[in-house]
């Protein structure tokens, strides 16, 4: 795992960008980023050793992602606050709410790339209002300023208040899957045309 952080606040339009859109800005400029970063040779120590059954040492696939949770029309991204936490976390109660998440894959060193979005919509149950969940993950040590709209559905404290999802768990948790999977795909077959 290499993690070369961006400003992330300084990218997109969070008033006029649908949600699909700024995700895959973000997840576009942090893979930009890591790629300049790798092929200056500023990861070389994170990076993995090859192994006996690598073909080639010198290839690579990166990938890089982003989520946001979108809400009543809103964009929710990492709550600022635990005030916000709290609003954001109540308003589950009347509403659904919907991961948006990017992924970018790229080959190195051709450069060859690709992308997708893939969503859920957590269905929450009326209990969800007014439980004092966040206060309740706050003292369980759960790291909700770190989730964007302050989601944590792994947990089972958020599991209780959980009605279903549209969607797969493993797309809200931040990273699909079945998206990864086709997108390893399409990469392939870009790859296999050149």
């Amino acid at each position: 795992k290499v993690v070369r952080p961006i400003d992330k606040k300084s990218l997109g339009d969070r008033t006029k960008d649908t949600p699909r859109d700024l995700v895959l800005t973000l997840a576009s400029a942090k893979m930009d980023h890591l790629v300049n970063e790798i092929r200056s040779g500023n990861c070389a120590e994170d990076m993995p050793m090859p192994t006996k059954t690598t073909k080639n040492d010198d290839e690579w696939i990166v990938l890089t992602g982003d989520q946001v949770v979108t809400h009543n029309g809103n964009i929710l991204e990492k709550p600022e606050s635990i005030e916000e936490a709290k609003i954001f976390v109540e308003g589950y109660a009347t509403e659904p709410c919907q991961t948006v998440g990017s992924c970018v894959l790229t080959h190195l060193p051709s450069g060859v790339q690709v992308s997708g979005v893939d969503t859920a919509t957590i269905h929450f149950k009326s209990t969800i209002e007014g439980s004092g969940l966040v206060d309740r993950l706050l003292e369980d040590g759960a790291p909700i300023l770190s989730c964007a709209g302050g989601l944590m559905i792994e947990h089972p404290l958020v599991r209780e208040h959980v009605d279903r999802i549209d969607g797969t768990e493993d797309s809200v948790m931040g990273l699909s899957k079945d998206l990864v999977e086709r997108l390893l795909g399409e990469l392939k077959e870009k790859l296999d045309e050149r």
